[in-house]
């Protein structure tokens, strides 16, 4: 048994250092806190973080929602236990419980992995009631070249990774097209993980590329303007439109 653990602890660390998961995957998921007052008419925004991430990862963006007057629920969910099904029907399951009729639209920000899981609820038979828009912050809509290089190796311990491979017969590759909701897609140049060819999504809205890497495209202060810009207008816009990476 302290073997086991010795070796798992082992593996997180290397997995960390590669860049796959950098931080732990506790289920870290916001609420609304017991006895709050009755909500006023706004916008709820579903934000939901990468593989190998925790809701802690997208506090900027969080913070940046909020500031424009968005309610936001901030979901957390491991990525060490479970299929995008799986996952995606947690994800149904936190929004159903959080949105009530004061909330004028449903929209979504994700990240990575979180895009996926984004993609897989509004899929579904049962659509999301109001759903807006959606901005996905490298998404590896194409599936990823580096899961199909780290899914032998890790996809023991990060189950979806498997799921995220570029092979047509994955289940990202699977996924019908999503329907009757706007969306934004923010790639970085420099990723290193998912290129940009393999953000792109056949029923985008629009598309822009930013100068970053993967892990931390959620940080910058142009995707957060590009991000409040397709919430507000269902597209970035030539004002806030970042210049393609080199």
């Amino acid at each position: 048994m302290h073997a086991a653990r010795r070796i798992r602890s082992a593996v997180l660390v290397a997995v960390a250092s590669l860049g796959l998961a950098s931080e732990g995957g506790a289920q870290v998921s916001a609420a609304p806190a017991a006895g709050a007052p009755a909500e006023t008419a706004r916008p709820l925004v579903v934000v939901v973080h990468g593989m190998g991430r925790t809701s802690r990862s997208m506090r900027p963006v969080v913070r940046a929602l909020e500031a424009e007057g968005y309610d936001v629920l901030n979901f957390g969910y491991s990525s060490y236990c479970c299929s995008i099904a799986e996952l995606g029907a947690q994800l149904r399951a936190a929004v159903d419980a959080r949105v009530t009729p004061q909330h004028t639209a449903v929209h979504f920000v994700g990240h990575s992995l979180g895009n996926i899981l984004v993609r897989w609820v509004l899929t579904r038979d049962e659509p999301i009631p109001r759903a807006g828009r959606v901005v996905m912050l490298a998404p590896p809509n194409g599936g990823s070249h580096s899961a199909d290089r780290w899914a032998p190796v890790v996809g023991w311990l990060l189950e979806p990774i498997d799921e995220l491979r570029t092979d047509s017969t994955s289940t990202v590759r699977r996924l019908p097209p999503v329907r009757g909701v706007e969306i934004g897609v923010i790639s970085g140049g420099r990723d290193g993980k998912v290129r940009v060819d393999e953000t792109h999504l056949a029923e985008e809205t629009d598309h822009v590329v930013v100068p970053g890497s993967h892990s931390f495209l959620m940080r910058r202060d142009d995707v957060l303007t590009l991000t409040r810009a397709f919430l507000r207008e269902g597209k970035f816009g030539a004002a806030t439109r970042a210049e393609p990476a080199p």
